[in-house]
């Protein structure tokens, strides 16, 4: 990738476009010219019959298998089962608004969010979103169709971060509301109970939906370099401590620490697709994991 786009696409320069699609469209640009090639999720088939082979059909489609049961070429008949669906679950409680760079979690998260949903529409892919705290507060169903960006965009760009979160509820909701198969990518900050959110997660996997998980989390709450006698207020429990950071960061750490090894071992044992994002990180290296991830399956 060039100095160029890595110019455009830092947190802080994308911060600076007002309109959501604008910056949307400003990430999704900079990452495809960079790998050169469209990021596909990849069309979902379902098969539907054998047919014997005539002259000129595909020869790719040959279930070779079969011929070396049969010694007799038949041809893989699949029903499109239409393309991938996708739901982008993006949490917009109240301690999403916490930042200190140029984009709070909610703004990282509602960008990725656009991003994701004009690079899936693009393909002909079905997307839809939901912002929640303890409730869903917006809910976009998926669809396809070319003029559903405008909702995608103004289902997002309408909602602020407040509230408090019900991650167990909000995950449950969108189990219901899924018909058929999907990839659910959730962004949060993951500041729920834990058994709530494995609870819920698990509960989509077990209806046989693909999970990503896309842990969203600020410079600071990943480093705590402040210094001083500091006064911190809890943004969704109310709670305020007034102390000396530097005294409290050894403890903070290791707490952080088994914190997110704890979320990283349930993910992996529950077949979730996690990654750590800082609000620090480029918008394209952290579409570009996810996107990559999907190639290799």
């Amino acid at each position: 990738m060039t100095q160029d786009l890595e110019r455009f696409l830092r947190p802080e320069e994308i911060a600076r476009i007002s309109r959501l699609e604008l910056r949307a469209r400003r990430v999704v640009e900079g990452f495809v010219s960079g790998l050169h090639r469209s990021p596909y999720f990849g069309q979902s088939l379902e098969f539907l019959q054998h047919r014997e082979y005539v002259a000129g059909d595909d020869l790719r489609r040959i279930d070779w298998k079969l011929w070396s049961r049969s010694d007799r070429y038949y041809l893989k008949q699949f029903e499109e089962d239409t393309n991938v669906r996708i739901m982008l679950v993006v949490d917009g409680s109240e301690s999403m608004q916490f930042k200190s760079g140029a984009m709070s979690k909610f703004d990282y998260a509602q960008t990725m969010a656009a991003a994701f949903g004009m690079l899936a529409l693009k393909q002909h892919d079905s997307v839809g979103v939901s912002v929640f705290d303890s409730v869903i507060r917006s809910q976009i169903p998926a669809s396809s169709r070319n003029n559903h960006l405008q909702a995608i965009l103004s289902g997002l760009e309408t909602q602020t971060a407040g509230g408090k979160t019900d991650i167990l509820g909000v995950l449950r909701r969108v189990n219901e509301s899924l018909t058929r198969r999907s990839i659910v990518i959730l962004m949060s900050d993951l500041f729920c109970p834990r058994e709530d959110l494995f609870k819920g997660l698990t509960m989509l996997r077990q209806r046989g939906h693909e999970v990503i998980a896309m842990h969203i989390m600020d410079d600071e709450e990943l480093e705590f370099r402040y210094s001083g006698t500091l006064r911190f207020e809890g943004l969704e429990d109310g709670g305020k401590l007034t102390c000396d950071p530097a005294a409290l960061r050894v403890g903070y750490m290791q707490a952080l620490d088994k914190f997110l090894d704890a979320i990283r071992r349930r993910c992996a044992g529950s077949a979730i697709d996690y990654k750590l994002i800082r609000t620090s990180d480029n918008l394209d290296a952290s579409l570009a994991h996810v996107l990559m991830q999907r190639r290799k399956k």
